[in-house]
């Protein structure tokens, strides 16, 4: 399906109430051994901040950013979004690094050898994923595929005006989650990903 299908296409409302259901959800959180920052070149600012109120409120003991160089930058993700977090006031020391991933399965893949050589990946049980409000699910789903064992939560975030329920009726908003609802199934066909929650 191209960008521009995506774009204009107006899902029913059947396909708004499985897409509210299973895709754009946020879990209960509870203190957690990791925080999974997934890199991104928006909403920075907003991510930090949150990350920063989940250490404030004793969410997480470390954390991972992972993300590398996009196009027109000269620093990885990780970099900035670092250099944010320990200005917002997380420990240094608490804030595990991976420099070279270029998406969501990167990110997880070249994540998990820095956090089994600095923390063990037998002595992490939980896991908060916070990142972007339409990518949503599958982020835990791609931790999921490559380290099931380890119990996931998820935190979104997002600047859009228009609330989370009603993103169908923006048009950027919608067009970003239809791009994200749209992987699900072939991801899951490939392997990049795997069903979570699980039935």
């Amino acid at each position: 399906m191209t960008s521009m299908n995506r774009s204009t296409r107006v899902p029913t409302a059947d396909e708004i109430a499985e897409i509210n259901r299973t895709h754009l959800i946020d879990t209960p959180l509870r203190p957690a051994d990791l925080l999974f920052l997934f890199g991104t070149r928006e909403d920075v600012a907003l991510r930090v901040e949150t990350a920063a109120r989940l250490w404030r409120e004793g969410l997480y003991r470390w954390s991972i950013v992972s993300g590398g160089v996009t196009p027109g930058s000269e620093q990885s993700e990780c970099t900035i979004i670092k250099a944010a977090m320990v200005a917002a006031g997380i420990p240094v020391d608490r804030i595990l690094e991976e420099h070279r991933a270029m998406n969501t399965g990167e990110n997880v893949i070249f994540s998990l050898p820095v956090i089994d050589a600095a923390l063990g990946l037998r002595d992490i049980r939980s896991v908060i994923c916070l990142g972007n409000t339409w990518t949503a699910r599958r982020y835990p789903m791609t931790l999921h595929r490559h380290w099931p064992e380890v119990t996931k939560l998820l935190l979104t975030v997002d600047s859009f005006a228009t609330s989370r329920a009603l993103w169908h009726t923006d048009a950027e908003f919608r067009r970003r989650v239809l791009h994200e609802w749209d992987k699900i199934e072939p991801y899951k066909a490939k392997g990049f990903i795997a069903e979570w929650p699980e039935p």
